[in-house]
């Protein structure tokens, strides 16, 4: 099969000759891997051909003005996110700080520069969907239509779910002007593609790692209307949709089969009912997986033959009757060893054949 006839296969919950694969990586493993198997440290695509991924991403680049004056010592991004550096031991990270909306009025927030839907460059999308028409081509990402955490960036997560709760007007300002937005995007992306984008990629935490992070009331009556919007564009192009979720989020599954969502990303195994056995028994019939590979499992704190047995153990039982594609919960992260990565990855092609 090529990557994109593997995906949909195991997207249609049936069985591909081999278990399709996927990876994600914070900058330290990412440069790591890339000096393993003697690649360039920006040979992005040589990487992901080396570790079998069957997964490529497209996106429209962002080709309009400044919208938010820089900050000292921060990194600004267009929604007018601020990030500052954080070091540690194995390099450091961007996380989000100051939450410039976290006690802004509707009328501040109505007034909050966001991007345009007219700067994006949507030619892009059709040169990139050519480049790779034999993998599997998807459009968004797991931030795609998030709302409490891609809200919370800008108004705190507490604050968000604080709006939610007590249906704030400015905290659901800020989050139908975002989605709105987004929304537009999306839909311009899957036009340009002209048919050639095999799925969309949602995403929305709902978990911790003990249990929900709100009620299923509230996601039926904040978050999956807001969704299905975009789950609806996807059916316009007879795409499949996959969500994005950490932590303990199986409680919504039901929900995302009825919304005709596809396929669940993350899958965090040491969270609250998500084990690959509950996942595969409970699920199995009406939705499809991705993700199991636990980035604060073996593959970070054990050895590389600890990893391969972790590999092994997901892949029998996820692999029967397909449905199920490898890959980790989140990004790698830099404190895995590079020898767990690549046993992780050369485990992946060698025991998930059919």
């Amino acid at each position: 099969m090529t990557s994109k006839e593997r995906v949909l296969t195991a997207f249609a919950r049936k069985q591909p000759d081999r278990v399709p694969i996927d990876y994600f990586c914070n900058p330290g493993i990412d440069r790591r891997l890339k000096q393993h198997y003697g690649l360039r440290e920006d040979d992005d695509e040589g990487l992901r051909r080396a570790l079998g991924v069957d997964f490529r991403g497209v996106d429209a680049p962002y080709a309009g003005p400044k919208l938010h004056p820089d900050v000292p010592d921060r990194m600004l991004d267009i929604w007018g996110i601020r990030r500052r550096w954080i070091a540690n031991e194995s390099g450091g990270y961007w996380d989000y700080c100051d939450f410039p909306l976290r006690t802004a009025t509707r009328e501040q927030i109505e007034a909050w520069p966001l991007p345009s839907p007219d700067h994006f460059d949507y030619a892009a999308i059709p040169e990139q969907c050519a480049r790779h028409k034999d993998f599997c081509v998807h459009a968004g990402g797991p931030g795609t239509c998030d709302i409490i955490n891609k809200d919370g960036m800008l108004r705190t997560m507490e604050q968000v779910l604080v709006d939610l709760v007590t249906d704030d007007p400015a905290g659901l300002a800020l989050i139908d002007r975002r989605l709105a937005v987004q929304h537009e995007i999306t839909a311009r992306i899957l036009e340009a593609g002209r048919g050639r984008i095999d799925f969309l990629w949602i995403g929305e935490d709902l978990g911790t790692q003990i249990g929900p992070l709100i009620s299923l009331n509230l996601f039926r009556k904040h978050i999956r209307p807001r969704h299905q919007k975009f789950v609806d564009l996807a059916k316009q192009w007879k795409i499949p949709v996959m969500i994005h979720s950490c932590g303990s989020s199986s409680w919504a599954f039901d929900d995302f089969a009825e919304m005709g969502i596809a396929v669940v990303d993350t899958l965090q195994p040491e969270a609250k009912d998500m084990a690959p056995a509950y996942l595969k028994k409970r699920f199995g019939k009406k939705l499809a997986f991705h993700g199991c590979i636990s980035t604060a499992g073996p593959v970070a704190f054990g050895t590389a033959a600890q990893t391969v047995k972790n590999v092994r153990d997901t892949l029998k039982v996820m692999m029967p009757g397909g449905g199920y594609a490898f890959a980790p919960t989140h990004q790698l992260q830099d404190n895995s060893p590079t020898e767990n990565v690549v046993a992780m990855y050369d485990a992946a092609r060698k025991y998930g054949k059919y």
